[in-house]
């Protein structure tokens, strides 16, 4: 199992461009054997996400608490101490006009926790991925939307939504990210996440190498087209300085 997600692992970051490993999520009933615990600490859900990237780890849901938003869609019953505290954090949202009054209510969550969870690159933990999140440009997000071949919801705030949308049943999923977990994660100002459900991930990194396959084909053709093109757009450096046209030349006439 190790070996084949590996395999994946290794032709999806050369596929889509990736300068890191996909992160493998699994829940869990127990604490995996062979993979130690996280030493605790972190600040939000999406943390464990960055770590999971560079080392293969679990975590109990004690663990995740410290981030309201994420425990609550995690599944985690928002009570006693932890209802106060998600309502506070609701509640200075709404305030300074980051949430709207409601939307709390619509943010995808699980309905049950799991009890354990193992994060760590795709590959490294010896059992199957829940779901699978690749932190990717919009370019390769443009290659996964087209894998999916069908609708593939796009999630914004909290980015940690984009994991029970997949358990839902999306094959792929897409989220913008949120301001909190590019904080947390220092992922760059120009990438997105992917997101896609453990048993469907095989199918799509097959049709992901088609996809860039066929891209290039069909880039290569478009850049003929454009070269050859009697008007061939060329983006100028800091826009039209006179505020005019950024046409070469002017347009002809429309009959």
């Amino acid at each position: 199992m190790s070996r084949t997600l590996q395999q994946i692992s290794e032709q999806l970051m050369a596929d889509l461009e990736l300068s890191g490993s996909p992160i493998q999520i699994s829940y869990l009933d127990s604490p995996p054997e062979g993979v130690g615990e996280h030493p605790g600490g972190a600040p939000s859900v999406c943390t464990f996400f960055a770590e999971g990237q560079r080392a293969p780890f679990y975590a109990g849901m004690q663990g995740h608490e410290a981030c309201e938003i994420g425990a609550f869609v995690l599944g985690i019953p928002p009570e006693g101490e932890k209802g106060k505290a998600l309502m506070s954090m609701v509640g200075m949202m709404q305030k300074e006009g980051y949430l709207h009054p409601g939307e709390e209510a619509q943010i995808p969550r699980n309905p049950n926790p799991p009890k354990f969870i193992a994060y760590g690159p795709l590959g490294s933990l010896p059992m199957p991925p829940t779901t699978v999140l690749i932190f990717a440009r919009p370019k390769s997000a443009m290659i996964a939307v087209e894998a999916a071949n069908g609708p593939v919801p796009m999630n914004g705030r909290p980015m940690c939504a984009i994991v029970p949308t997949l358990n839902a049943g999306a094959p792929v999923a897409i989220s913008t990210a949120c301001i909190g977990s590019r904080i947390y994660t220092q992922m760059g100002d120009d990438q997105m996440v992917i997101g896609v459900r453990g048993d469907h991930l095989e199918t799509f990194a097959g049709k992901v190498r088609t996809l860039r396959i066929a891209n290039q084909l069909v880039g290569d053709e478009n850049r003929r087209r454009r070269t050859a093109s009697a008007h061939p757009f060329e983006r100028p450096r800091g826009g039209s300085p006179s505020g005019g046209p950024l046409w070469p030349s002017p347009l002809p006439d429309q009959p």
